[in-house]
């Protein structure tokens, strides 16, 4: 496919998600129905839509509308290609620019379009950042580093960092955890590659890896993860000392690729129904991922950006709080309770702790941390709080 020819499958993508499809069915779709476009083009029209999401006000702007053909009218302008020498109408290309897509957009745009700030969340955004909303803002704006966690259960990170570049993935150490790799070079290889398949290293953010550094592991401990989901940060507790480890989530269909990925990762981990939470506590340790706005992570999922509003946010602070109270007795005397979002808004982070620690006597916090973009990772807030 030609340059032309994806920004064309692009434009008609952003218009079915801004008629509320999910991006990701939508190019899962369009894989299935266009099977003559090869790998790269439907890696480089993914590209193309998540690059048009994570920017959507600003690219709306710079093309004059808030549609497809706007979006990547505004993507062309803002990375300094003209968009004549795309939108041509010849063979698969977008049709010619009208006379009023030719005009010159404003140079300069209002601070929150111009960092792609929701309205929807702009006042919540700017009392928890501070001083650090817009830097965080223009973060979110372009795409994510690709990070993996070394699984010290089957090697080291520089062993692991050596076996990637043997395959010619190469990687560099992140400070914000010991075993965090940002792979520089050939990132979709990874999940193609032999260091992945026999469980050297695991996709995860390095922030969600300094979040499970922080957690405090008794060796030969009991530890139950709340919140599971697909188990990453399951299998980075898991990495870190010999324990009893056991994953549980509310939608146990979250959890399918969980024993397999532990498999690989020679990890044995006890998967427990809400039925059974009871019977096998206690835990020393409890750790409560918990679902939030995902705010922090806008740049890796930028669908929610836009689709995240007050009400929203109202019901997942709700959720949170009783994902706490449910788990807090779960946790043997002395033991901790573990807390965590990927979220920025402060009142999911440090105002949840201090919500549970006003209504649960007995509790005491012990350590706690913000990390945001501007760390080099994704946005994250953890605290572990002791049970006295």
């Amino acid at each position: 496919m030609t340059p032309a020819a994806r920004t064309a499958a692009a434009i008609g993508l952003l218009d079915a998600w801004l008629a509320g499809a999910p991006v990701e069915r939508l190019l899962t779709t369009w894989g299935r129905q266009n099977r003559y476009a090869g790998a790269k083009d439907r890696a480089a029209i993914r590209d193309l839509v998540f690059d048009a999401l994570r920017c959507r006000r600003s690219f709306a702007a710079l093309g004059g509308s808030a549609t497809g053909r706007g979006l990547m009218l505004g993507l062309l302008r803002a990375d300094g290609i003209a968009p004549g020498t795309i939108f041509t109408g010849e063979g698969h290309a977008p049709p010619p620019l009208t006379a009023a897509e030719q005009a010159v957009p404003p140079a300069d745009l209002p601070e929150e379009i111009a960092c792609d700030c929701p309205d929807a969340l702009a006042a919540v955004l700017h009392d928890s950042l501070g001083a650090d909303f817009l830097p965080i803002m223009q973060a979110l704006r372009h795409r994510a580093p690709v990070f993996l966690r070394a699984n010290l259960r089957r090697s080291t990170r520089d062993k692991a960092a050596a076996a990637l570049a043997a395959e010619g993935i190469e990687t560099r150490p992140h400070p914000l955890s010991p075993t965090a790799l940002e792979v520089t070079a050939n990132a979709r290889r990874v999940q193609q590659s032999r260091t992945w398949r026999e469980g050297l290293v695991e996709l995860q953010d390095a922030a969600s890896q300094t979040v499970a550094d922080l957690m405090p592991l008794p060796e030969g401990g009991r530890v139950l993860d709340f919140c599971a989901g697909g188990g990453g940060k399951t299998l980075a507790l898991a990495g870190r000392v010999s324990a009893r480890f056991f994953a549980h989530d509310a939608a146990p269909g979250r959890m399918r690729d969980l024993p397999a990925r532990a498999a690989r990762a020679g990890v044995e981990v006890t998967l427990v129904a809400a039925d059974d939470l009871a019977a096998a506590a206690p835990f020393d340790l409890v750790l409560c991922d918990v679902p939030c706005t995902g705010s922090g992570a806008w740049r890796r999922s930028p669908e929610a950006k836009w689709r995240t509003g007050p009400d929203d946010l109202a019901r997942l602070l709700a959720v949170q709080a009783g994902i706490l109270d449910r788990a807090a007795p779960l946790v043997a005397p002395g033991g901790a309770l573990g807390y965590a979002t990927c979220s920025l808004i402060e009142a999911e982070n440090g105002g949840q702790v201090a919500a549970f620690l006003s209504r649960q006597p007995g509790w005491t916090r012990v350590a706690e941390r913000r990390l945001t973009p501007l760390d080099g990772g994704d946005g994250f807030h953890a605290a572990v709080l002791r049970r006295n």
